[in-house]
């Protein structure tokens, strides 16, 4: 089978051909204002240097952060909410408390629908379903004239209770479709996000009624393009979760699609792991923009189905719009290879997270960017080299590097060369990343140091042993194809698509009957997602989870089931695994305290993708240097001498020990001095620094 994969970055593009067993990639720039163009281009330049067509490749998948970007911009559609009578001002209130208890400087984020777009109905159903007041269909006749009049682009329709049963939002969906143009978007918040806590709801409906238009359009229009220039098999899109879905599901709820392009990243951290037998795994992936950061066990990545985009405050943890999405639990920062250094309003020099992106891009790019960037730095110090940049499309410029540099950076802060500015450009862009790691790692109650490092992106592989030797981790993995890795990680996911719904009651009190038709509803949703993206005889997975909670807690802990639920047996079962899995996590448990169940989820999915099988390594033997070069090492404040070697020209079992310089068309990777390389049979380089405690 014929292969394609896109990832469109803040920076870079990266396309990936996977052609009989064989991966060849192609990096170019972004182009941001379209971002289909140069993805296009990329794709037909690719396929066409490997001596085929368009017309030969049956699959598309594509990872995107169009959404993510669009909500941080707010470059959304002019959205409306209409909401049960007294709930106009959820979106505002929120969780009714201050992110930061004591900062009296902060910025609460702004709704994406300002108030005089919130508009209410008198309707109300209780948490049981039952109804005490309909909507009026004269009522919603008068609010879709006032919509209409307003020209609004979506609504968004969120009321209470229709978690437990929507027919109030579908009937108003209905109504307001009698006056409204059929190309305004109407989201109902029991189909984007059938879940509990009206805040949580709300916010995850409206995000994506908000680009709802903005990504239709942009997914149909590629589609289109893509079929003009002879592609006539499947378009995928990677989902946030770490599946694939249909381009008309992507299309219906595109907020699903928020950490699609990380996401990639992740899929190649849990292939490598399987490949490598890494029980513990910590992915990074950093690109032109971002940095991502993501811990694997026993190469299944952390999810979760809570996440907050677009943080207004300082990158702090509630300042953000939540949604209520399948998504890999990572922490992304502000951290790429366009990130810009500054001073800042102290006086200190401070990168990021304000990217150069692609346009105008780092200084040494001589595309019109005149900030000094982590690229400007690598440059400066002598771990890029300027010929064969991004697969030799860019040819950089050191003179411009150094000199944005000394005038940004060296200068003002009195430094004695541009070789320290630059060194300490690279130190705080490194600690960002580091500390990100460590505080993830704590709040997921894990000891880094037991973990190995994979590097990812095309900027990955040049801080990747920096920041192992922050966190205290010994060894480091540089996969193939690292430098467009994400787009790598696309062709190794499954088709998958996860449903939720709630469900709060009493263990004890639970109905099986209401349980069954409840889990054959959640079945028959995802599945219908799911089978029109397999060929004909694929089977379909299907892997059941429930959360539960002791009573009057407000958080619950999520426990795998075997199976769907069909017993009295099975539900005893599974609060036996709940009060286990709450030992370990608190190390107590609360005798005597009802359990209670709060939701049921269920992920579909088609067969996963099998990695191909190698020789075992060969006998360890050194690598060929190709030149030698310099490089300067803060450690010694001097310039010392690295070998270059060609990624290209490594086999297994290649050996060498830092400092070096391992270049390849995508990406580059240093190894410092005191860390080993070795270049595994799967052609992953693999470095060492002692043996890990």
């Amino acid at each position: 089978m014929t292969r394609l994969a896109i990832d469109i970055g803040g920076t870079f593009t990266d396309v990936v051909l996977e052609h009989e067993g064989r991966i060849q990639s192609h990096k170019l720039l972004t182009t941001p204002a379209a971002p289909e163009v140069a993805a296009l281009e990329g794709s037909a330049w690719l396929v066409g240097e490997c001596g085929l067509s368009l017309s030969d490749v049956q699959t598309v998948i594509h990872g995107t952060t169009l959404a993510t970007n669009a909500l941080i911009e707010r470059r959304g559609a002019k959205t409306a909410l209409v909401t049960t009578e007294g709930f106009r001002d959820v979106l505002e209130m929120a969780y009714e408390k201050r992110f930061e208890q004591y900062d009296t400087d902060l910025q609460l984020p702004e709704p994406l629908v300002p108030r005089e777009l919130r508009f209410t109905l008198r309707e109300r159903m209780t948490a049981e379903g039952q109804v005490l007041a309909a909507p009026d269909r004269a009522a919603t006749l008068a609010l879709a004239e006032q919509l209409k009049a307003l020209k609004v682009e979506a609504v968004a329709i969120g009321f209470l209770h229709a978690t437990v049963d929507p027919q109030h939002e579908l009937q108003v969906r209905e109504w307001l479709a009698e006056v409204l143009d059929p190309k305004v978007t109407i989201c109902l918040s029991s189909e984007v996000s059938p879940e509990i806590r009206e805040y949580e709801r709300f916010s995850t409906t409206v995000a994506n009624a908000y680009v709802r238009p903005l990504m239709a359009h942009y997914l149909r229009r590629f589609d289109t393009r893509l079929r003009a220039l002879g592609f006539d098999g499947q378009f995928m899109l990677m989902l946030s979760g770490g599946g694939l879905t249909t381009l008309d599901q992507a299309a219906k709820t595109p907020i699903r699609l928020v950490e699609s392009g990380p996401a990639g990243g992740v899929a190649l951290g849990a292939r490598v792991a399987r490949e490598l037998s890494e029980d513990r795994l910590l992915a990074f992936d950093m690109g032109g923009t971002t940095a991502k950061i993501c811990f694997l066990e026993e190469a299944v990545p952390a999810t979760t189905r809570r996440f907050e985009v677009a943080r207004a405050w300082r990158d702090i943890k509630g300042s953000g719009l939540p949604v209520r999405v399948p998504t890999t639990e990572l922490v992304e920062i502000g951290a790429g290879g366009g990130s810009i250094a500054r001073r800042d309003a102290l006086g200190r020099l401070a990168v990021g997270p304000k990217s150069a992106s692609s346009v105008p891009g780092p200084a040494c790019y001589n595309l019109g960017g005149t900030m000094p960037t982590i690229t400007d730095s690598n440059v400066v110090l002598g771990k890029l080299r300027p010929e064969g940049f991004a697969g030799g499309k860019l040819t950089l410029k050191p003179e411009l590097a150094l000199e944005a540099v000394m005038r940004e950076v060296a200068t003002p802060l009195g430094m004695s060369s541009a070789d320290w500015a630059a060194a300490g450009v690279l130190e705080i862009g490194e600690e960002a990343m580091a500390n990100a790691a460590r505080v993830h790692a704590i709040e997921q109650g894990k000891d880094v140091t037991r973990y190995a490092l994979m590097a990812s992106g095309g900027a990955g592989p040049l801080h990747a042993v920096r920041i192992a030797e922050k966190l205290g981790i010994w060894r480091v993995i540089i996969p193939t194809s690292a430098g467009v890795g994400s787009a790598v990680g696309f062709l190794s996911a499954p088709v998958a698509y996860e449903v939720a719904r709630s469900l709060i009651m009493a263990m004890a009190r639970l109905d099986l009957a209401h349980i069954a038709k409840l889990q054959a509803g959640m079945l028959e949703e995802a599945t219908a997602v799911v089978r029109p993206a397999l060929t004909a005889g694929e089977a379909i997975t299907a892997t059941w989870a429930a959360e539960l909670r002791y009573a009057g807690q407000g958080h619950a802990l999520r426990v795998a089931l075997e199976a769907p639920l069909a017993t009295a047996a099975d539900l005893s079962a599974l609060e036996a695994r709940f009060v286990a899995q709450y030992l370990e996590t608190y190390g107590t448990t609360l005798d005597g305290n009802p359990v209670e169940m709060v939701a049921l989820s269920l992920i579909c999915s088609g067969p996963s993708v099998q990695t191909e099988a190698r020789d075992a390594a060969a006998e360890p033997h050194a690598a060929p240097v190709e030149s030698l070069t310099e490089v300067f090492d803060p450690v010694s404040g001097t310039r010392v001498e690295a070998a270059v070697l060609q990624r290209s020209s490594l086999h297994s079992g290649a050996f060498h020990v830092g400092p070096a310089l391992v270049t390849e068309a995508q990406t580059t990777t240093w190894v410092p001095g005191g860390w080993h390389l070795s270049l595994h049979a799967l052609g992953h380089v693999i470095l060492d620094r002692g043996v890990r405690q």
